[in-house]
C-alpha cells in the first residue's frame, strides 16, 4: 500500500475526477475536492476559477494537487462563445490553481491537458516530445499547459490524455446506445487514429504518476492506437452487434461543428513517458479492453 497522502482535486465531479477519488480513499488517502460553493463539508476546499480565488489556507499541507476542471469540449456546439468558454475554463482555471501550488508547495501537481495538443497527425506517431499542432484544440493546449507551468518550484505533470473509454459517459456512453440497437458503425472514412485509453488505466496511471518522479508532459493514451474502423468493428463484436451504418463526414460536421474535427481527425498518440518509466497497462489492447467495458 502507498504512504497515505492528502491529495486535493478540481474537477472532481467528472468522469475522471470521480473514478479518481473512490480510487485515491480507497487507497487511504485522504481527498479534499475544491467546489466553486460555499464548503459544506470538511472534505471541501473553495475556490472560484473566473476570479482566480483559491482558499490558501485550507491547501496548506497538502503532499499533491491534481487539477482536472475545464468545461467539455464535445459539450455543445462551438460557437465563438463556446470557444472561449472552452479556453477561458482552463486558462483561467489552471492559473489560479497553479498559482496557488506555488504558496503551498506540495510535492506534485497534476494538471489536466489533452492529446489535441499534437493536432492533425495523419499516420505519423507522436510522443510527447513532438511540436504543438496549429488547430484550436492546439491552441487551447498550448495555453493550458502554459498556465500549468506557473507552478514554480514543484514537480509538475501535464496529462495529455486520450479517448477515455467507460459505458458510464464520453464518447464510448454515446457510442453504444446506437451499437445496441445495431446501428453503429464507422465514422467518416474509418481510416483515422484514434488514440484510447481505459478510465480504470487512467486511474492507475495518474496514481503511479503520483509515486514516480515523472515530469513534464505525459500522454495518457494504450500503447496499441487504432483506426476509427478498427474501433468501432471491435465495439461491435463486443457487443454482437454489426456495424453496418457508418456516419458519412458531411454529417458530422453538420451535427457536431467544430467537434468533428476530433472525431475524423487522426492523431495516432504513443505513451512514450509511461512506457519509459515502466508503466503497464492492465487493458492495452482494444478488443480485451471492450470486451472488458461492455456487459451485455
Amino acid at each position: 500500500m502507498p504512504v497515505p497522502q492528502r491529495i486535493a482535486i478540481t474537477g472532481a465531479s467528472g468522469l475522471i475526477g470521480t473514478a479518481l477519488v473512490g480510487f485515491l480513499k480507497s487507497e487511504g488517502h485522504t481527498v479534499q475536492k475544491l467546489v466553486r460553493r460555499p464548503v459544506v463539508s470538511p472534505d471541501e476546499i473553495q475556490w472560484d476559477p473566473k476570479t482566480g480565488y483559491v482558499d490558501i489556507d485550507a491547501l496548506r499541507g497538502v503532499d499533491a494537487v491534481i487539477h482536472l476542471a475545464g468545461v467539455g469540449v464535445g459539450d455543445k456546439r462551438w460557437s465563438k462563445k463556446y470557444r472561449s468558454e472552452i479556453l477561458n475554463s482552463r486558462l483561467l482555471g489552471t492559473t489560479a490553481i497553479a498559482n496557488a501550488v506555488s504558496e503551498v508547495k506540495p510535492q506534485v501537481f497534476i494538471s489536466a491537458s489533452a492529446i489535441g495538443w499534437y493536432g492533425e497527425s495523419g499516420n505519423r506517431a507522436v510522443v510527447e516530445s513532438d511540436r504543438v499542432g496549429d488547430d484550436f484544440l492546439a491552441a487551447v493546449c498550448r495555453e493550458w499547459e502554459g498556465a500549468a507551468d506557473l507552478a514554480s518550484g514543484v514537480r509538475t505533470v501535464k496529462i495529455r490524455t486520450g479517448l477515455v473509454l467507460d459505458p458510464t459517459g464520453g464518447a464510448l456512453g454515446k457510442m453504444l446506445p446506437l451499437f445496441r440497437l445495431g446501428l453503429g458503425g464507422k465514422l467518416g472514412s474509418g481510416k483515422q487514429w484514434w488514440s484510447w485509453i481505459t478510465l480504470h488505466d487512467v486511474i492507475r496511471a495518474i496514481a503511479f504518476i503520483l509515486e514516480h518522479k515523472i515530469e513534464g508532459p505525459v500522454n495518457l493514451t494504450s500503447p496499441n492506437p487504432v483506426t476509427n474502423q478498427e474501433f468501432t468493428s471491435a465495439l461491435a463484436r463486443a457487443m454482437h452487434r454489426p456495424a453496418l451504418f457508418p456516419a458519412p463526414a458531411i454529417g458530422l460536421k453538420i451535427a457536431l461543428g467544430g467537434f468533428s474535427s476530433e472525431i475524423l481527425g487522426s492523431k495516432k498518440v504513443m505513451p512514450q513517458a509511461l512506457s519509459d518509466a515502466g508503466f503497464t497497462w492492465d487493458y492495452p489492447h482494444i478488443t480485451s479492453a471492450l470486451s472488458a467495458l461492455i456487459q451485455e
